[in-house]
């Protein structure tokens, strides 16, 4: 089931989903963070577990989450995409 804030999300970016094509969609299934950044948030992911986040490293953390769930949300649209257009 959904979060609020992912069906929120999700609802405002069905005009991008709609406007999709193959090509477009398999740029977004390529989208991945750079290695120092996957190492930065996990950081930030295991801070935040820890109750030790500062307020910029919470706002920073935030940034990452809600990225990371707009990013999940358009590359899913891709894989139904492109799944439709497979046969």
């Amino acid at each position: 089931m959904a979060t609020t804030s992912t069906a929120y999300v999700s609802e405002l970016l069905k005009p991008v989903s709609a406007a999709l094509n193959t090509e477009a969609a398999r740029k977004l299934l390529k989208i991945r963070h750079k290695p120092k950044t996957q190492v930065r948030v996990a950081r930030l992911a295991a801070k935040c577990n820890e109750g030790l986040l500062t307020d910029l490293e919470r706002q920073e953390y935030e940034m990452y989450v809600l990225t990371g769930e707009i990013v999940a949300l358009l590359q899913a649209q891709s894989r139904t995409l492109l799944a439709q257009h497979a046969d």
